[in-house]
This record gives C-alpha cells, structure tokens and sequence, in this order.
C-alpha cells in the first residue's frame, strides 16, 4: 500500500498541464486550459484542466479527477501503476513500508511478469498453429471473421494433442505453466495442456498484457467454452473480455455493449460494432458494472430472450443495483429467442442491430418495475401488497438517490398509494402518531436537509480545502455517512503542512468507503463551469453560513436525544452535563 503522504507529494510535484499535455495538446483559456475529450468524440473543446485546482474535468462525458486519476483512465493502468509511472517521471521513488514489505511487492511483480510471459508465449504459439489448422479456419471463415479481426483480437487455434506446449516451454515441468491455468497435473501427476483442439481467444487485462484464454471446442467435445482457471492475473468475476480492444469505441460511442459469448464481441467488431464487451462464463458482477461505468455513461447488457436469458438479465440488475450512480444509465435488451448478438448481427446487419439496440432496450427503472409488477396479482390488494414486500430489500440497496427516488415513486403509484406511505410501509419512515405528541429524536424530517446540506458543503471543501478551518462538529457525536465523510475531509485537508490542492484532498478518498461519494458530489457539482474559477468572499460566507446550520442542526438532534433518553433511562454524568450545556446554550450557537 503506497503511503497517502507519498501520494500528497507527489500530486505537490507534478502538475497536471504537464501530464495531460503529453498526450492531449492544451490551449490555454482564461485561467484554464481546453482540449477535445480524449475520453470521448467531440469537435469543440469541453476538457478543462485547471493549474490551480490540479484537476481536469470533462463538461461533455463527465470524466474527472487527479494527475493520478488521468493517468489510470487514459492509460488503462491501477493506481499503484500510474502513481510509480508519474514517481519515475519526477525522479521520486514509490516508498515500501518496510523491507520485507518491498521483497515481497517486488516478488509479486516479478511473478506477475513471469505468468504473463507464459501466456503471451502461448498466444503466439496458438496464433501461429491457427495458419495451419484447416478445421478452425473453416470455423471462423464459417462466422465471417476477417483476417484483420482476427489479427486484432489474437484469435488461435490449440492443436488436439495432450502436450502441445511441450515445444513451447524449455521445461514441460515448469511451475509457471499450471500456475498460469495452461496445464493441468491430475490426480496421477500426469501434465497435459488445458486446451486441446480448441479455437483460442486471449483474454486481455486494461493494460494489454494476456491474463487467461477462452476456448471453444471444435466438434462435438464438452464443455463447449472452456475458461482459463482463477489464477494470480485472471479473476472471471473482475475481467471482461475483449475491453481492450474496445476502449476507443466505447470512448467515442460513450456506450459499452454487454454481451455473453465471445464471438458475440467478435463477429459485432467484424461489423463495425466495436464497443461490445463479454462476461467470462460467469454472471454480471458488482465489480463489472463498477469497471463498465468507469467506460461509459450508457450500459447496456444484451440477453437471449429465453429463460436463462432472462434469469441472467435479472441477476445482472440485481448486482447493479449497490453501484448505480445518477448521470450513469444501464439498459436491457432481450433478442428474440432464435438468436444471438452474433446470429443477429451477421442475418440483419449492423444498422438493423443498433436500431434494435436504440428502440427496444429497457431502461434499467422500466425493467425492474416491469419484472416486479409481472410477479405478483396487481389486480388484487394481496398482491400490491406482495409487490412492495419483493421492492423492499432491492430498493434499499440502490445508490443512486434520484432514480431510487423516481423507481420508488412509479411503484408507489403502482400500487395505489402516496410515496410517503410507500416509505412507511418499507420501513424508510415511521408515521405520524395522532393526539399525544410523540417526543422522539427527529429522523426522517431532518434527513433530506442534512444530507443535501452536507453535500454541499463536502463540495465546497474539496473545491477550496482551504476553507477546512471554518468546519466544526461537535465531539458528542457519532459520524456516519456523509457527516463522516465531511469531517475526515477537513481534518486531512488540516493536517497538511501546506495548503492542499482539490486534487490532493481528492485522491484521500481513493480507497476508502467515502470513494464513491466524493465522486458522485464532484460528478453533479463540476457540470457548472464556474466551479473552476476562484471563489469569491460571498462563497466562503456561504460556506460558514452552511457549517453553522449544519452545527445547529447536529446540536438539535442531540439535544433532542438526550431529552428521549432522559424520560426512560438514567443519563450518565458526562450525557448530563452535555444535556445542560445544550439547553442553556443560545438558540445561535
């Protein structure tokens, strides 16, 4: 793990115009600098990079964030790999933590080199035996696959004999060659390659290097596909295929396409169609779409329109749901039963395919108040009632705010009733008790304002964190959420011993639970062009003014704690005496 204080140096060292301009020449433009969207197609500039903020950001796609962050969008490298590439540019080494600590990263990446050594190795091998294997010509010709495509995906052939790789290898023996998932020892100890008489497709991580192979029998052998083995550079639920290979037309369409098979990938790029992507014989994962809308702002998954299609379809929106972000969309699209996107593409064409794409997917809302309302009866009060019962647990795990606020309120008129009493019943609000007050810590009637409120402010702090000094909160609380994510901000960006960049404040984030909202919050907040320029003395008055409603607002709901507990328990002395600071503490503060 790279120390935050290294990477504050770091992110102090370089600047961000000098690393964007490498790669994408910048004009300047006021007190920032403009370019065409490297991350997307455009023809007038909407890529702003600010020298003061240390940030870019793209008012056309949305793509934003650190020296670092470009690095690992544009280069397709993880944040270790960019943080060492912009080290070595500046002449800084990336610090271990101890020795054995640097032993040991550095024999996790030589045997890194050392297993993507021997599938490349491999690659070449099968790529080669393809020239030669009239049978897995026929097969690809057979799917219309060009030799330039065939060219660009690395497509191969292994041969039917048990120990092809023998002539590859100095040693048959060698380690690396199992721990790679190329050979398998079986019970007897007995090696003999994986793939055997298999047309070969390489499976490619975001920095090009080959991490594992699909193969697909040719004949009548089982299992039809065949995937490389969990190894240390291939996880089937963290890889997609063939999204290397697309980034540039993701970039450009600002969409991704996934779908299930690789030819699917395959036979869409041999028709122009080259933003398409597979899952790896495994279902939609969490980290997929996480990895996908990093890509692109529109999903959209490709199913058969069978049963199992359907059952993969629903799993794929139910692993969504955790990583959904307002401004990013995902859509569903069912073909009809007797095809693929492969079959499709290659009887109807590719104008037809895309046509179909645009007019009949689902948007992700549609689909899932489509599929819950065709399981139960909404004829009958039972079975609106079972329908609200089924979107519970489903909608609490929606994180995007607004389209979880707008699937709640369809399904609420749906089922015939307000969305407020669609909150009680899913147990988001409690109701309103009538005749005798209710003295209870205020919950719900608070939540909305705080929340908005302190999102404001976590933008104005990543924005300025000089303003840290202006936050206080009191001590007697428990920070959670988005309140935690405020104060963790403004205490980093106090123990700075010069004033941090937004850059600098950004990347303290990175990894943490707070990840997600600091980019969500930039996401929304960076869509005004203003919020690159200096801010003047009314925004830090703003600002303040915000800290001490927040102050108030936090200091009423324990006050208000207090005095619920005090009626059923004993206060202890420390809850006591915050009790009577609170009460006679001014209505201001």
């Amino acid at each position: 793990m790279i120390p935050q204080d290294f990477v504050d140096q770091l992110l102090s060292r370089v600047d961000i115009v000098d690393v964007v301009d490498r790669h994408v020449p910048l004009k300047k433009g006021g007190q920032n600098y403009l370019a065409c969207c490297p991350f997307h197609k455009e023809k007038s500039p909407s890529f702003t990079v600010s020298p003061t903020k240390q940030f870019y950001h793209c008012f056309g796609c949305g793509a934003h964030g650190s020296a670092i962050g470009f690095v690992m969008e544009y280069q397709g490298l993880g944040f270790v790999d960019a943080v060492r590439l912009l080290a070595e540019g500046v002449g800084m080494t990336v610090p271990e933590a101890s020795r054995v600590d640097q032993a040991a990263s550095r024999a996790a990446r030589e045997r890194q080199m050392t297993l993507e050594d021997a599938l490349q190795r491999a690659a070449v091998y099968y790529k080669q035996q393809l020239k030669g294997a009239p049978n897995a010509i026929r097969y690809f010709k057979e799917r219309g696959v060009s030799g330039e495509i065939a060219a660009r995906f690395g497509l191969g052939y292994a041969p039917g004999e048990w120990q092809n790789l023998e002539t590859v290898f100095e040693s048959y023996d060698d380690g690396r060659l199992v721990e790679s998932g190329l050979v398998i020892v079986n019970d007897e100890g007995r090696r003999y390659d994986r793939f055997r008489d298999r047309v070969m497709f390489p499976i490619r991580n975001q920095r090009g290097a080959i991490i594992g192979f699909g193969g697909r029998v040719l004949g009548k052998g089982e299992p039809k596909y065949l995937n490389s083995p969990e190894t240390p550079l291939f996880e089937k639920g963290r890889e997609l295929y063939g999204l290397y290979e697309a980034r540039q037309a993701i970039r450009e369409k600002n969409r991704v396409l996934v779908v299930e098979g690789y030819m699917d990938v395959v036979a869409l790029s041999q028709f122009g169609i080259g933003y398409a992507v597979a899952t790896l014989g495994t279902a939609t994962t969490g980290e997929h779409v996480r990895k996908l809308m990093r890509h692109a702002d529109d999903v959209y998954f490709c199913f058969d329109g069978d049963a199992p299609g359907q059952k993969a379809a629903w799993r794929a929106l139910e692993n969504s749901l955790p990583q959904l972000a307002d401004g990013k969309a995902l859509h569903f699209l069912f073909l009809p039963e007797e095809h693929d996107p492969d079959s499709f593409v290659r009887a109807e064409g590719a104008d037809a395919f895309e046509a179909r794409l645009e007019a009949d997917s689902l948007p992700l809302s549609a689909y899932f108040t489509r599929e819950l309302t065709r399981r139960v009866d909404m004829t009958s009060p039972e079975g609106r009632a079972d329908l609200i019962r089924q979107a519970k647990p489903l909608l609490a795990q929606i994180a995007a705010p607004v389209l979880g606020f707008i699937i709640k309120k369809r399904l609420a008129e749906l089922a015939g009733i307000e969305v407020d009493e669609f909150d009680m019943l899913v147990g988001n609000a409690k109701p309103e008790r009538k005749g005798k007050r209710e003295y209870r810590v205020p919950q719900e009637s608070n939540r909305q304002f705080t929340t908005s409120l302190i999102r404001k402010q976590i933008k104005w702090l990543l924005m300025n964190p000089s303003w840290a000094c202006d936050v206080q909160l009191p001590d007697s609380l428990t920070l959670s959420d988005e309140l935690a994510c405020f104060a963790m901000l403004a205490e980093r960006a106090t123990e700075h011993a010069t004033e941090p960049t937004p850059a600098q404040l950004v990347e303290c984030a990175r990894g943490t639970p707070f990840e997600g909202l600091v980019d969500s919050i930039l996401q929304q907040a960076m869509q005004d062009p203003e919020e690159f320029a200096s801010p003047d003395e009314a925004a830090r008055e703003q600002f303040r003014d915000g800290n001490a409603r927040l102050l108030q607002l936090l200091r009423n709901v324990e006050l208000e704690r207090l005095k619920f507990k005090s009626r059923g328990e004993r206060l202890t002395p420390e809850e006591s005496q915050l009790l009577r600071e609170l009460l006679t503490r001014p209505a201001d503060g």
